[in-house]
């Protein structure tokens, strides 16, 4: 044996050793949060839920579907259709409305653009995100690729549900995006995706840690999406990407992908990284005992969540008094603060509050197609009642979000002030 043999000998037995140590040590660096949070995860599949839970989780599957239905037709919804066409990849996965089949990656981004081509798709207000529009794609992409049954559907989409929204509260809740600048939609929306996909995928609990690390690299998304006017980057950021991101994690940890063992503790890791006020407990709080979907709202009407209290106000007040938009002098809207900013003079019409009160008052009711035309936002009846709303930004309603309360007074023409205060919306 040679000197330069026996080094090389010694080399690769030093080596070994070292590597023969790695899972001990990443055993030891799992945190107790991130050792039940993965347990948790990876035995879902196999978990029974309860019949309000179950009943609920159809109620919002169905509601998603529904919304990459009506999304078909608008402009978000025909580039998703476009992209998966012209990308092609392996036929697996379907894309919804359409005779394409592509790869489940392919076929999650374009579902999920689908789901949140307007604002039909569910929403949890604590979070202050869209789950539905990831989380069912993903789920549905990662099914079919691994052929699952509908019972495990169903599971693989509660879970979702139940870490997305869980993420954002170890993250700080909206103040991530008021404060931070980045997307809570995107951010929550991907660890959603990628847990039901995960669960999809049959992946075990050191699996599911190497999911959550994947996902945490891929997570993004900043709030400049505020500043899309057509809806498709938004459709992305909240659906198309979500989904893609979170079903690319879950295949790389099924074939055989390995990482860090607990992404959410330890050195650089992702609560650090994204944090303003971190608290990684939030992760597994109440898990198997609150279920998030119960907490999620299905839409009453086809526009941005903070306009949904002021709609059913006006409603209210139609009912209590019949009145028409031309005896109407004046209309005061106060909301919160943060939800003002959202939707105050926006460019979209289902996303304007000026726009769809000023609808409300001409037509009693705001319809799907009266919040997707936007060629009537320069009608001049339209903008003529637009001119009597006046949108407030409430800082004592600030103070009970997540809850989305709105106050609505209209002075009429002959004095007369309605008022109505919505404190729980039709559809939570």
């Amino acid at each position: 044996m040679t000197r330069r043999s026996l080094l090389h000998r010694a080399a690769w037995i030093t080596a070994a050793s070292t590597f023969a140590r790695v899972p001990r040590i990443a055993a030891a660096d799992v945190s107790p949060v991130m050792a039940t949070l993965s347990k948790y995860m990876s035995e879902a599949r196999n978990r029974p839920l309860p019949d309000d839970v179950i009943e609920k989780a159809k109620h919002h599957i169905l509601d998603t579907f529904a919304a990459m239905v009506s999304g078909s037709e608008l402009p978000p919804g025909r580039a998703a259709i476009n992209f998966a066409r012209s990308y092609g990849g392996e036929k697996i996965a379907t894309v919804i409305c359409s005779n394409q089949l592509c790869g489940p990656i392919e076929a999650a981004l374009a579902n999920g653009l689908l789901a949140h081509s307007d604002e039909t798709d569910d929403a949890h207000t604590a979070s202050l995100s869209h789950p539905g529009c990831a989380v069912v794609p993903a789920t549905l992409a990662a099914g079919e690729n691994f052929g699952i049954d509908g019972l495990r559907f169903l599971r693989s989409v509660v879970l979702g549900y139940d870490i997305a929204p869980r993420v954002m509260a170890a993250l700080g809740g909206a103040a991530l995006q008021s404060e931070g600048h980045r997307s809570t939609h995107s951010i929550s929306g991907i660890f959603g995706a990628a847990a039901a996909a995960g669960c999809a995928a049959n992946l075990n609990a050191q699996q599911m840690r190497w999911l959550l690390d994947y996902t945490a690299q891929q997570s993004s998304g900043i709030a400049a999406w505020q500043r899309d006017t057509e809806h498709i980057e938004k459709g992305f950021v909240y659906g198309g990407m979500t989904a893609r991101g979170g079903v690319t994690s879950a295949l790389l940890v099924q074939s055989g992908w390995t990482g860090v063992d607990d992404i959410f503790s330890g050195a650089d890791n992702f609560l650090q990284a994204y944090a303003l006020r971190a608290n990684p407990a939030s992760l597994i709080d109440q898990l198997g005992e609150r279920y998030e979907v119960t907490q999620t709202d299905i839409k009453k009407w086809t526009v941005g969540a903070p306009i949904q209290a002021p709609l059913d106000a006006l409603e209210a007040l139609l009912k209590q008094r019949s009145f028409e938009a031309d005896q109407v002098r004046q209309v005061i809207v106060r909301i919160a603060t943060s939800a003002a900013a959202v939707v105050n003079n926006r460019e979209m019409p289902d996303v304007c509050l000026q726009h769809m009160v000023a609808v409300m008052l001409l037509d009693k009711t705001a319809s799907f197609q009266a919040a997707h035309d936007k060629e009537r936002m320069k009608n001049p009846e339209v903008l003529k009642q637009r001119a009597k709303v006046q949108l407030i930004g409430d800082a004592e309603l600030e103070k009970v979000m997540p809850r989305r309360e709105a106050i609505v007074e209209v002075t009429l023409t002959g004095g007369a002030k309605l008022t109505q205060h919505i404190t729980a919306v039709r559809g939570t």
